[in-house]
């Protein structure tokens, strides 16, 4: 019987067969290739877009379409922060994000505080900033998931080392909801007061940042007491923020 390590070796020969090694398992080089691509997207493309909008207004956001799915209209007027009235601007610090000339995106005292509310029995409120509204805004859908707040967060730090304070505000100011169908300061200027952006009063101003929060439930023009005294107080807030301010063009 001829022994498992001989071989034929032809012509009637036998040669020494040796065992192959094991081929050695493949690396996983299709994940890793897999897991370089999606990252590199995931860095390129807000990346590519938020340079994009330094330059040129966002067409349209995701709320815009969906709003549109939804069976409302599309009521925008991009507006330059240059004609804007100043206080237009103020007022949305004043309302949202008193420290969004200093803070790089993220307010880590508002955060601190939130925390610290909840802790001691108070609601769970998000201490979400200018810079974040407006990643929100440009990029992701409504509503509250960690999910959205994670994409939100990743993306606002590229929105703060791409794009200047000024530029954000702009961003923000242009395409922040203001009721059905109405987006961005101009065309909510129009539609509650009857002028342009440029010639909002201080308080009318305010009034619009008032209703940020819920944009949909109540209305600056006319208010109701809420609005109206929150109104009141962001118009004297805006007095008492000084160098807090500085970020925003004096007109």
């Amino acid at each position: 019987m001829t022994s498992p390590w001989l071989k034929s070796g032809g012509a009637g020969g036998l040669r020494a067969w040796r065992p192959q090694p094991a081929r050695p398992r493949r690396k996983p080089e299709r994940w890793r290739k897999a897991l370089v691509a999606v990252a590199a997207i995931l860095i390129a493309l807000p990346a590519t877009l938020i340079l994009a909008y330094r330059f040129v207004p966002p067409p349209v956001t995701p709320l815009m379409l969906i709003r549109l799915a939804e069976g409302e209209g599309i009521d925008k007027d991009w507006t330059p922060l240059s004609r804007i009235a100043p206080d237009g601007a103020y007022a949305a610090i004043a309302a949202e994000d008193n420290r969004f000339c200093e803070h790089r995106g993220f307010d880590l005292e508002a955060i601190q505080e939130a925390v610290e509310d909840y802790q001691e029995g108070g609601d769970l409120r998000g201490a979400s900033t200018i810079s974040m509204q407006t990643a929100k805004n440009l990029f992701l859908w409504p509503g509250r998931s960690w999910l959205r707040k994670g994409a939100e967060a990743y993306l606002t730090v590229f929105l703060e080392l791409l794009l200047p304070k000024q530029r954000i505000l702009e961003l923000y100011l242009n395409v922040a909801e203001w009721g059905n169908g109405v987006y961005g300061i101009e065309a909510a200027s129009e539609r509650y007061f009857k002028k342009p952006a440029a010639k909002l009063t201080r308080y009318e101003a305010s009034l619009l940042a008032a209703v940020l929060p819920a944009p949909r439930d109540w209305s600056p023009n006319p208010p109701g007491e809420y609005v109206a005294g929150r109104a009141s107080r962001i118009s004297r807030r805006i007095g008492q923020l000084g160098p807090l301010l500085d970020c925003v063009p004096r007109g």
